[in-house]
């Protein structure tokens, strides 16, 4: 074979081989980017009862029962939005809870969890401080909004 043909061969392997890499790379990275990006300032932590919970971050709502169990708690470090899961000693929502009207609509949660479900902003069955909250047996879900928040954080 030619050199010169050995040489374009060498080159056009070269050149399809950093292309694929390169498209590898940004199938892979780019989400993972975006991903660490946009969830760069969550928190989240888990708690063997509400007690727990509240000693450990000023954050926690001061509502949730010391009693409560299982409690997950995210937040972001950059805002008001919040996420709580906690199981109640009972099916009751925390006195401090009064019922949500339907209007004004409940804004939704504005971050995500694996535990936290889905569409909640249609469940809000409650206000508890600035928390939208409902409950699913004895299992309390509640968020906070971060424009919630902020309104209520001004100067």
């Amino acid at each position: 074979m030619p050199a010169g043909r050995t040489r374009t061969r060498t080159i056009v392997l070269a050149a399809v081989s950093v292309a694929v890499a390169l498209g590898f790379a940004a199938v892979v990275a780019v989400p993972a980017a975006k991903d660490w990006f946009q969830n760069r300032h969550d928190e989240a932590a888990s708690y063997s009862s509400g007690k727990e919970a509240k000693g450990d971050r000023a954050s926690v709502p001061r509502w949730l029962p010391d009693g409560a169990k299982r409690i997950e708690y995210a937040m972001k470090t950059t805002g008001g939005d919040r996420l709580l899961k906690a199981t109640l000693p009972s099916a009751t929502l925390p006195p401090t809870c009064k019922p949500h009207k339907p209007d004004p609509a409940p804004k939704p949660p504005g971050m995500k969890s694996a535990w936290f479900p889905k569409h909640a902003e249609q469940r809000a069955a409650a206000r508890c401080d600035l928390y939208y909250a409902y409950m699913e047996g004895n299992t309390l879900y509640a968020w906070q909004a971060n424009e919630d928040w902020v309104a209520a954080n001004k100067a």
